[in-house]
């Protein structure tokens, strides 16, 4: 397929904008790149796909995300994070089934794929969920998913007794450490290698300290990438305190640090913090729908641009942000540190765009096949719709990406040369059959966990 006529931004190594451009995909890849009548002459047998009045972006790169959670969106409103995840979610989610579990992560591919994003980074799959059914449904969709499993053996957070886990969600080593090693063997490279299984590790008092070194020994031996939480909220500072530590010294001290190793959230730093992350390379993940709605904090996140640290962009769990689209999650991280710094100069449409693609793709591993729009990588690339009211005029693409477009925006989604969408609908999922099952599976779960009557609406219902 030839797509022409298009403003691509490709995000290449000289960040270039090809406007009338045009991208030759055959097979999994990209074959060639240029403008349309070039490419025209070239190729003049190709069957053609012309996008006048579009912008093509890289697949979007969601750094974190939890697929299980989308069953609970708008479940856990307007409270402070104790409530939130002591008496909704975790009582939530540890009553799901295996079948909720896939039925959930169903709902959140197709949402994903339809706003743009093409690869995605689960942080914590709890094994009650059914690791088995993730799989199968990022294999289903044609999505590209870096799937961590989840590595605990602790049931608090922070380890504050009054933060006690659902019984439903505690696991043993045996269960989440040497289950995510199973995983991996079974899975890793699956679906034309588009499933990568990585280790997804509880916050720090989560794990112990045992158990994290054991993790980060079999990591540098078997190459399994890890994902953890740290650093989001109060308490974490309280517990690395309690340690005698910061929240970098006390990671690497159980060996957590380094390229492989992907940190979320990192709100409550140390100067030293950042000095460090900079020094050995670790990713970090900027949320910042979660951080302001659960009002966590905001992340330093020009701080850790200027020291060189590499951040991404993630969107969290519906219950904490209620969307999965990244193209929201990045006009919000382009305005919040405008706001926080009253410099309106601070993190440009520019970074935003980089910390959502290449930077993401840098932290998965995967920057020589996806994350930017090249001959020789994989066909992963968005198609937005610009010929709107919403949306014109527009004069630099990438602010009119970044604050002006939304998911409902993307037109055309490819992910390794197969459309995955087109005309805005889902090509390989049945989108009514999904959010059909996930209507009345959500209900089934509240019910089960006994909270019907505290997720309904606030005001009176007649």
């Amino acid at each position: 397929m030839l797509y022409t006529q298009a403003t691509i931004i490709t995000v290449n190594a000289n960040r270039d904008i090809i406007q009338d451009g045009a991208i030759l995909v055959q097979g999994s890849k990209i074959a060639n790149i240029g403008k349309t009548e070039a490419l025209l002459k070239l190729y003049p047998e190709e069957e053609v796909t012309a996008l006048e009045g579009r912008i093509i972006i890289p697949g979007l790169v969601n750094a974190h995300m939890h697929t299980a959670q989308t069953l609970l969106r708008g479940t856990a409103d307007d409270l402070e994070l104790v409530s939130w995840l002591c008496e909704r979610i975790w009582p939530l989610q540890g009553n799901f089934t295996p079948k909720d579990g896939y039925a959930a992560a169903r709902l959140s591919i197709a949402e994903m794929l339809k706003s743009g994003t093409t690869c995605f980074l689960e942080s914590m799959f709890a094994d009650r969920y059914g690791f088995d059914g993730l799989c199968r449904a990022v294999e289903e969709s044609g999505i590209r998913g870096c799937l961590g499993k989840i590595v605990m053996d602790v049931g608090t957070y922070a380890s504050d007794p009054k933060w006690a886990m659902h019984p439903g969600l505690v696991e043993n080593r045996e269960t989440s450490l040497l289950g995510a090693v199973d995983m991996h063997k079974k899975w890793n490279g699956k679906a034309d290698d588009r499933i990568r299984v990585w280790f997804g590790a509880r916050t720090p008092g989560g794990v112990s300290e045992g158990l994290y070194k054991e993790m980060t020994s079999i990591s540098r031996e078997q190459n399994i990438p890890i994902t953890m939480h740290c650093a989001e909220a109060p308490a974490d500072r309280t517990f690395f305190e309690s340690q005698g530590h910061t929240a970098m010294s006390y990671c690497d001290s159980v060996n957590l640090l380094g390229p492989q190793t992907v940190l979320v959230h990192m709100v409550h730093l140390d100067d030293s913090d950042i000095k460090t992350l900079a020094e050995t390379g670790t990713h970090i993940v900027h949320c910042p729908s979660s951080n302001t709605k659960l009002a966590s904090g905001i992340c330093r996140v020009p701080d850790l641009l200027e020291a060189g640290v590499s951040v991404t962009l993630g969107t969290d769990g519906a219950p904490c942000n209620n969307t999965c689209d990244m193209l929201q999650e990045m006009r919000l991280a382009g305005i919040l540190h405008k706001a926080a710094r009253m410099d309106p100069t601070s993190v440009p449409a520019e970074t935003v765009l980089e910390t959502a693609t290449i930077n993401g793709a840098k932290a998965l591993g995967l920057a020589d096949s996806v994350g930017s729009i090249e001959k020789g990588k994989k066909a992963d690339f968005v198609v937005l719709d610009m010929r709107a009211v919403h949306l014109q005029p527009w004069f630099n693409p990438v602010s009119a990406v970044v604050y002006s477009a939304t998911g409902r925006d993307v037109e055309i989604v490819l992910v390794d040369g197969k459309e995955v969408a087109k005309s805005g609908k889902l090509t390989t999922m049945d989108e009514e059959s999904i959010w059909k099952e996930a209507e009345w599976r959500s209900k089934e779960v509240v019910k089960r966990a006994g909270l019907t009557s505290a997720v309904g609406a606030r005001w009176p219902v007649q």
